[in-house]
């Protein structure tokens, strides 16, 4: 009968041969890499979708701010007029305290919304270029309009 010793060492040590782990790194390789084919797509979507919620946020400020200066900014002023009031108010008590915004953002890739007042689809029109930051273009490059 042999009596096992728990301090003795086995003959052989227990582990991951480099074979084995080559097999894991290349599965992990493979899963990352269908993650990211089917995850990529939807950031330019969840951009867009971004861009018009602000353009809804910004379109109900200006509307706000409508209601108590009894018209919209102009152009020049801009949608900074939703933030501070605009220089050469008639009567300044008018104006918010606050601003009609909290904070005026950037569209998702970086570029100031635009504004013009009057606009060419309504009273106003609140747009972003889209990805590219140019007028025009197809799926992210896209514009992307308070009249959409």
């Amino acid at each position: 009968m042999r009596i096992l010793n728990p301090d003795r060492r086995r003959d052989t040590e227990d582990g991951f041969t480099l074979v084995e782990l080559m097999v894991v790194i290349v599965i992990l390789g493979l899963l990352a890499a269908i993650v990211v084919i089917n995850v990529v797509p939807f950031g330019d979507k969840a951009r867009i979708v971004k861009a018009k919620s602000d353009i809804a946020t910004i379109e109900s400020a200006l509307n706000a701010y409508q209601l108590s200066m009894g018209s919209f900014p102009s152009t020049s002023d801009g949608l900074n007029a939703l933030i501070t009031p605009p220089a050469g108010l008639s009567d300044p008590s008018q104006y918010q305290k606050g601003g009609y915004i909290k904070k005026l953002e950037k569209d998702p890739w970086g570029h100031p919304y635009l504004y013009a007042s009057p606009g060419q689809h309504g009273a106003f029109d609140v747009w972003s270029l889209g990805a590219d930051g140019k007028e025009g273009g197809e799926g992210a490059d896209a514009d992307i309009g308070s009249w959409q």
